[in-house]
């Protein structure tokens, strides 16, 4: 259980670092306003799934020191 939680987790951080990436080049790229806020929302799914897996396999691991 504490492997399956860590790939869980590895695969949850590898999403919200992505989602770091890409907000970063959107407005490196000289987007303002109204076409950064599209592409801010295009992340947001993404965001909160990763943050989802990030959180489910930390609980993953914990129950499986715990048990």
């Amino acid at each position: 259980m504490i492997i399956s939680g860590a790939i869980i987790t590895i695969i949850g951080l590898t999403g919200l670092i992505y989602c770091i990436f890409k907000a970063l080049i959107a407005k490196n790229a000289g987007l303002k306003g109204e076409e950064l806020s599209n592409e801010l929302k295009k992340l947001l799914p993404i965001n909160l799934i990763s943050l989802f897996f990030s959180a489910i396999g930390l609980g993953l691991v914990i129950v499986g020191i715990l048990l």
